[in-house]
């Protein structure tokens, strides 16, 4: 099949999308990439969805023009895609949805406890639009469940990157920095993955509230400050960074208010220091995410092989700082591009599989990596 992943992830910048060939089932499937391609969001799209995002008060009508615009756009952005790959076959769109709210634990709520989820953008405008079957909404079928609704990308992970004699972490940084560790010889359920925490989240609020700027290019910015060891020490002793996985994080952990709460710490520092403080705390809270639940969990493996994927990795100084943090735990950076996957796909690859699996009646969730109680087919269909 022609399979057509879109993701738009936290950071909420545009929306990815890759087309696929796959064939084959399970763990086992056959998978080619033929193109990818990025569509930013209009400017005062993207600040539709961050105010959107965790907003403490919004009106119904909003969120409901909203759903259906975001299904427009993600139905444009894979027709250009198309067209610009000279695709002319399309045969299901696997599409994840904007995250506006993500709550994976239980909570007190009108006298249940309760957790959940909501990925807006219309599925059912997408496949009008194209033609196609669309599988999206894919989290709640996994927190029904049991499970945290995320991640979900380890399930491409172990397709791709699981290995007889090495094992190997794939690491992804979106807005939130997440990882997948996949020891030598595993099995499903050997399968270590969780967020570790912000990614490119709190950089890119940062930029916006000192620079007026959606993030730092390059990562020169933070090149030109200093990180501030007591704040960068203050901030990894919060509680997020000791619970065990499976934990999932995003705008409610590590958002707005975070920012702000970040911004008071550093006082009266130089804005470039503040910039580099955020982007060393990314790279630390990864390297001691993988030092305290990776390795003394990693069942004797050796893990050698460190797969760095996602927008983070054009940040350059992130990416050294990164480098220096893994290589004393042994590591060896490397990108998925060497497994043919590029760099910025890899999100919309694996919602393009998982779309896949759910068409088939197959299993997409990794219960070592939700908490599920159980593999579950993913996501709802709509039907053009």
């Amino acid at each position: 099949m022609i399979v057509a992943g879109v993701m738009s992830g936290t950071s909420a910048d545009g929306i990815d999308v890759a087309i696929t060939e796959i064939g084959g089932h399970g763990f086992k499937l056959r998978l080619k990439v033929l193109g990818y391609k990025h569509a930013p969001y209009p400017r005062n799209v993207r600040a539709a969805i961050l105010r959107a995002m965790n907003a403490a008060q919004i009106s119904v009508g909003e969120l409901s023009r909203l759903n259906f615009l975001l299904g427009e756009l993600y139905a444009d952005a894979v027709h250009k895609a198309l067209q610009t790959m000279r695709i002319s076959k399309l045969d299901l769109v696997g599409c994840h949805g904007q995250t506006i709210y993500h709550q994976g634990e239980g909570a007190n709520f009108l006298g249940r406890k309760v957790k959940c989820t909501w990925q807006t953008g219309e599925g059912a405008i997408v496949a009008a639009r194209l033609g196609v079957p669309v599988v999206s909404d894919f989290r709640p079928a996994d927190m029904a469940a049991g499970g945290k609704g995320a991640p979900l990308v380890p399930f491409l992970d172990y397709v791709l990157f699981r290995d007889a004699r090495a094992g190997r972490i794939a690491q992804n940084i979106g807005g939130i920095a997440n990882l997948t560790a996949i020891p030598a010889s595993a099995k499903p359920e050997d399968v270590i993955a969780f967020d570790t925490g912000p990614g490119n989240m709190v950089i890119d609020q940062l930029m916006q509230m000192l620079f007026n700027r959606p993030y730092d290019r390059n990562g020169s910015t933070a090149a030109r400050g200093k990180a501030l060891k007591a704040v960068l020490e203050e901030c990894l002793r919060q509680p997020y960074f000791a619970l065990k996985s499976p934990k999932t994080a995003g705008r409610e952990e590590f958002g707005r208010e975070y920012a702000k709460w970040f911004l008071r710490r550093c006082e009266r520092a130089a804005k470039e220091d503040v910039i580099a403080t955020a982007t060393a705390l990314t790279a630390r809270s990864i390297a001691e995410a993988i030092q305290k639940f990776v390795i003394p969990g990693g069942r004797g493996a050796r893990f050698r092989d460190y797969i760095v994927s996602g927008g983070g990795t054009e940040n350059r100084t992130l990416m050294r700082m990164l480098e220096r943090e893994v290589s004393v735990l042994g590591l060896k950076m490397k990108s998925p591009v060497e497994f043919g996957v590029p760099s910025q796909a890899k999100e919309a690859i694996a919602f393009a599989v998982l779309a896949y699996q759910t068409w088939h009646r197959r299993a997409g969730n990794i219960p070592s990596a939700t908490g599920a109680e159980r593999p579950v087919v993913l996501g709802k269909i709509s039907y053009a």
